[in-house]
């Protein structure tokens, strides 16, 4: 049964004075391609747009419908962190990066951000709580969850077009069955996070069968 976010969070806070409350969440911790993206997110307490749920239950329709509706209603902040950073800093600390870029790009002061999982990114820039399965709880989050789906989902669909071949525009750079055949067929593009296992195997492979 899909569980139905609400708003009784941001109440609460606001209640405490918190007048600026944005849900924070990512997408693209575990794919093999591309950028990871987060989303921050502070919805008008009179415009929440209908519909809104977890990202991962919505159709892909659904996802884009809903995504118009909040920028249209709401403030909007997206930040990302590029396969390069990944490589550097590690998933988690790109994960926070992403999501700090995200709470800056809203622009004015956020007085708390309600963040999806147990751990709240350091330097934040605002006071913020962790919610396990936030993005089904908060409608925030949730809110957040749709904005960075469809925003990163536009990147590996351009992506696809640029390498052909992988599936990005149907797998979003996630280890399907098909991107592994195309990655051992045609090997790892700049876009590939090199560090992470099923990539790091496959440039061994290629590096053993060429010497």
């Amino acid at each position: 049964m899909r569980i139905i976010p609400d708003f009784s969070r941001e109440k609460d806070l606001q209640a405490r004075g918190h007048r600026q409350v944005a849900g924070v969440d990512e997408v693209g911790r575990g794919p093999l391609a591309g950028p990871v993206v987060a989303a921050a997110v502070i919805l008008d307490p009179d415009r929440i747009p209908p519909g809104l749920f977890d990202s991962k239950s919505m159709s892909r329709r659904g996802r884009e419908r809903a995504a118009a509706l909040i920028r249209e209603s709401a403030r909007v902040g997206i930040g990302q962190a590029s396969v390069e950073e990944i490589e550097t800093e590690n998933i988690l600390q790109a994960t926070f990066l992403a999501m700090r870029r995200a709470v800056e790009a809203l622009g004015s002061p956020v007085d708390h951000a309600l963040v999806d999982g147990r751990q709240v990114p350091p330097n934040l820039g605002c006071p913020g709580t962790g919610l396990i399965r936030g993005d089904a709880n908060s409608l925030s989050i949730a809110a957040a969850s749709i904005v960075a789906k469809v925003w990163r989902d536009g990147i590996m669909v351009a992506l696809a077009q640029q390498h052909p071949g992988y599936g990005w525009e149907t797998n979003m750079g996630y280890g399907s069955k098909s991107h592994m055949a195309a990655l051992r067929a045609l090997g790892p593009t700049p876009h590939h996070r090199r560090t992470f296992a099923p990539v790091h195997k496959i440039l061994w492979q290629y590096q053993t069968t060429s010497s």
